[in-house]
């Protein structure tokens, strides 16, 4: 949980919230088929439902007040992957700071399958 210090108090933003807003937005940028998760007892990787893309998202609180981000993705064939993430690290890093007010240091993108 992250706290935000403003003029009538004080604001505690939840992971949750965080996960939310970056599988979202990640998953709104064109090539990206969804969230992954690899699985620990059988290893593969799983495409999540939108109700569970959480799982594809990890955020880290620095000692700076930011937050660093970790998502892991299946992009769809054919695009071009190197593209499709610089696209979501912009996308995920301007709308959790224009959800949340707090500064993103880093997005970090695993692609973790490609559809056939």
């Amino acid at each position: 949980m992250i706290k935000v210090q403003s003029q009538r108090g004080e604001i505690s933003i939840s992971s949750a919230v965080f996960t939310s807003i970056t599988g979202a937005a990640a998953t709104n940028c064109f090539g990206v088929k969804g969230m992954a998760y690899r699985s620990m007892t059988d290893g593969l990787v799983h495409l999540l439902r939108r109700e569970a893309m959480s799982k594809g998202v990890k955020v880290t609180y620095n000692e700076d007040g930011t937050v660093s981000i970790e998502l892991h993705i299946i992009v769809e064939n054919g695009v071009n992957i190197a593209t499709v993430c610089r696209s979501i690290m912009g996308e995920v890093k301007y709308v959790v700071t224009k959800n949340t007010g707090v500064e993103v240091r880093e997005v970090n993108v695993f692609v973790d399958s490609i559809t056939v």
